[in-house]
């Protein structure tokens, strides 16, 4: 997962784990990617797709597959239970006319994080944006956008945020920069409702937002923004994602994941919880 995705089918988390398990049981039977595609007549490849989720599986692969790694019947039923399951496109499937294909795979994870991390040096996390700012951010970013394109969206960022509002809502830290409050999008009056909208929720238990102040001069989030995922599932590793203009790269080699990790943690040192409500009251009164 180390490359931007070009794929149109983003997996969803559940694929995802049933990916890993299906590796697992591969190697805890002591069979090999060969040994594996043999048993399908399919290319070694084909196998690989399947265990990192990039392609749906198939009841009928999964289950010669469990058959020849000596799962018992009850096993495979389940198994494929699941895999039919995964295979159902997620609630944002219905966007795909509205997003890049390597987007959809971020919506996936986020819907299935347990906990999201955040660095914004530009704009407020699209989380945590109201409407109006949202579609301002939107058109700036595609100034060639038809009024329709721009308000699905602008509708698909909304949907996104519902997540936040769920009994097992994940917890959200988000460190962003001064600039993004001093940056004015859609004009004071969307800057102060999108300000005050970050101070209500910064009260919220599961939010927490940090902002590092201009005082703090040069520091290691210097870069583009990104999100750091964690989730419940242990098959799962953590996955950090980080957008480029017109690409994005999903990372889950430790080593990477890591020093995204660190960066946000001393970002975040720069200020304080207190800190940062004062100096979102302050530009509050600015855009005023």
């Amino acid at each position: 997962m180390s490359e931007a995705r070009t794929g149109t089918s983003a997996p969803t988390v559940l694929r995802m784990i049933l990916g890993r398990r299906l590796q697992e049981m591969r190697i805890g039977a002591g069979a090999s990617l060969e040994d594996a595609a043999r048993a399908l007549r399919v290319k070694t490849l084909t196998i690989r797709r399947l265990e990192k989720a990039e392609v749906a599986l198939k009841p009928l692969y999964v289950e010669k597959l469990l058959e020849t790694f000596g799962a018992d019947r009850q096993e495979i039923d389940e198994f494929v239970d699941l895999a039919e399951q995964a295979n159902k496109p997620g609630w944002w499937h219905s966007y795909r006319d509205a997003v890049p294909s390597w987007f959809t795979a971020y919506v996936s994870l986020e819907a299935g994080a347990k906990t999201l991390r955040t660095y914004e040096p530009q704009y407020v996390t699209g989380l945590l944006q109201t409407p109006d700012y949202a579609q301002a951010v939107l058109r700036g970013g595609l100034p060639n956008g038809s009024e329709e394109e721009i308000a699905r969206r602008v509708e698909l960022r909304l949907r996104r945020q519902a997540l936040l509002e769920r009994e097992d809502a994940p917890t959200l830290w988000v460190v962003m920069e001064e600039a993004v409050l001093h940056r004015t999008v859609g004009g004071p009056q969307v800057m102060r409702e999108q300000i005050e909208r970050l101070l209500d929720v910064s009260e919220l238990a599961h939010i927490s937002i940090d902002i590092v102040p201009f005082s703090a001069g040069a520091h290691i989030g210097a870069c583009a923004p990104f999100t750091y995922f964690r989730f419940e599932e242990p098959e799962l590793p953590d996955i950090v994602y980080s957008e480029l203009l017109s690409a994005a790269v999903y990372l889950d080699q430790r080593a990477d994941v890591v020093s995204h990790l660190e960066a946000h943690s001393r970002m975040a040192l720069q200020t304080s919880s207190e800190d940062s409500r004062a100096l979102l009251n302050r530009m509050r009164k600015e855009h005023s």
